[in-house]
């Protein structure tokens, strides 16, 4: 296994997070009062990158943001976290926007209100043959396919929001990532080379052209916030394979690392690096 770990560029959305707490979710209709107002920086993308730099890697932010004064406060964000944001484009748009309500055992909802991430463009943007891309669906397809075929070395593809992938796209993945229900809406995922499929409190597994090859289970942990777990564990994920783990103990190593993002209110959580979970998890390493 090699000690260096590698250079990820996400390719992505970067969006303001506010979050109202509340007791429990409203249904449709519904008032609820008491709940608690928050802002923090959010976003697929953002959320990802922010996870690869605090893991340790070298991570770089394709994406863009409004010319507002919450565009700003993205960017330092990203920078903040260890992030080159030397790619991100402020563009005279306001900065994307998501409104997620957050209940007690921190199940959510989530509008996303795009803004400057609907007009992120590659050009001008050159991958290098070494890095890894890692890309989610909320910057829309046109513009994954846009960096599935520029990419030049591993790709993968975050498949979140859940929606028809072209066969294009897919046989040029590398790794696709997805939750339980996203793989259930995505059926061609059967026949990708590699998909890892996180199941919440019941760990993740790995299937290669839709046979399980792996799996691990998940830690146990009291949850503040579930809206950042996924793109942590996406970043440790990628770290851990590109640095030479096996499938078991890589999904090891990304469980232990969503755990601690669940345990924490932040959408882009403080991480250990990367080595302290490989050693934390090296006793289970196998073990299923």
């Amino acid at each position: 296994m090699s000690n260096r770990l590698p250079a990820v560029t996400v390719v992505g959305s970067i969006n303001l997070d506010l979050i109202a707490t509340a007791e429990r979710l409203p249904t449709a209709g519904e008032t609820i009062g008491g709940a608690v107002l928050s802002e923090q920086p959010g976003g697929k993308g953002a959320n990802q990158a922010a996870a690869a730099a605090r893991l340790g890697g070298s991570a770089r932010m394709v994406g863009a943001v409004g010319s507002d004064a919450q565009g700003q406060r993205m960017l330092d964000a990203l920078a903040s976290a260890g992030v080159d944001t030397s790619d991100v484009a402020v563009l005279p748009d306001t900065t994307g926007t998501a409104l997620i309500v957050v209940d007690r055992d921190g199940e959510n909802q989530i509008v996303v209100c795009p803004g400057a991430n609907s007009s992120l463009s590659l050009e001008g943007v050159e991958f290098g043959p070494d890095e890894t891309v890692l890309c989610q669906l909320e910057v829309g397809l046109p513009v994954v396919l846009e960096a599935a075929r520029r990419s030049a070395g591993y790709f993968v593809l975050n498949a979140a929001p859940a929606m028809d992938l072209p066969a294009e796209l897919l046989e040029r993945c590398d790794l696709v990532i997805v939750n339980e229900s996203e793989y259930a809406l995505i059926p061609a995922l059967a026949q990708a080379k590699l998909v890892a499929v996180t199941y919440g409190k019941d760990g993740s597994a790995m299937f290669e052209h839709g046979r399980k090859v792996a799996e691990a289970p998940s830690a146990s942990v009291t949850v503040a916030n579930t809206v950042g777990a996924g793109d942590a564990f996406c970043a440790a994920l990628v770290l851990s394979l590109r640095q030479g783990l096996d499938y078991t103990h890589a999904l090891a190593v990304a469980n232990a690392v969503g755990a601690d993002a669940v345990g924490h209110p932040s959408s882009q959580p403080d991480l250990a690096q990367l080595g302290h979970y490989v050693e934390r998890t090296a006793v289970t390493d196998g073990a299923r």
